[in-house]
């Protein structure tokens, strides 16, 4: 990326923070609008996937629209990206997380709590493998193959939408959105003790990604730096 370092820090701590406010605040709606569990996940899920894709198509000029620090390892790996810039993105995307969560807190007027929702069982934290794998390697393996920011932006967006479903987890997939969703007591929230186990799993993911990466697209072509995250 061409752009200063503080001005991508910038846009992945607001990025990201938007990303934590969709996730959580489409939650809260869909709890106080529906009653059934699937409905709730369905306007939950719609929700984030829609909102993803718009993120990344506004952030990637800028930052690349890593928006998860598992897919910012990832790059910084095969991009031998310098350890200062790493470290700005991470720090900016959990940030941006905390203050994403507490913004949707405070958008629908909900008290500043702790999560109680504890999710880490071996069958969840077997999906966030899964999915934190798929997403590292639909992102890095797309920029490898030289696809236009809109086309990652879709994939990645329509992903999310859909390892919501088919993950036991509800594919979080994203150390930053998880550790902001600590910080609401609502639908998206996760416990503290189950949130540490589950970014483990991701960052187990995303290794795996990295390994299917270099394996299935081994060069790179000329493509725009970009990446994204999970909504989760």
């Amino acid at each position: 990326m061409t752009e200063p370092l503080w001005r991508r820090a910038l846009a992945e701590f607001i990025g990201t923070g938007m990303l934590v406010t969709v996730v959580v605040g489409s939650g809260i709606a869909a709890e106080r609008l529906s009653t059934d569990a699937g409905l709730r996940l369905l306007e939950n899920s719609t929700a984030t996937a829609l909102g993803l894709f718009a993120i990344i198509v506004l952030f990637a000029p800028v930052s690349g629209a890593h928006l998860n620090p598992a897919v910012t390892l990832t790059g910084a790996v095969l991009d031998r990206r310098p350890v200062t810039d790493t470290l700005a993105y991470i720090g900016a995307q959990i940030s941006g997380g905390l203050g994403g969560a507490m913004l949707a807190n405070a958008m629908f007027a909900v008290p500043p709590a702790l999560s109680r929702t504890d999710r880490a069982e071996p069958a969840t934290l077997l999906a966030e493998v899964v999915a934190t794998a798929g997403l590292v390697l639909l992102v890095t393996g797309l920029v490898r193959a030289g696809a236009a920011i809109p086309v990652i932006a879709a994939a990645v967006g329509a992903y999310i939408g859909a390892a919501y479903w088919f993950t036991s987890s509800t594919s979080l997939a994203n150390p930053a959105v998880t550790i902001g969703r600590i910080f609401s007591d609502t639908f998206a929230g996760i416990a503290p003790a189950s949130a540490g186990a589950f970014v483990f799993a991701q960052l187990v993911g995303a290794g795996v990604g990295l390994l299917l990466t270099v394996a299935l697209f081994p060069r790179a072509a000329s493509a725009p730096q970009v990446g994204a995250s999970s909504r989760r």
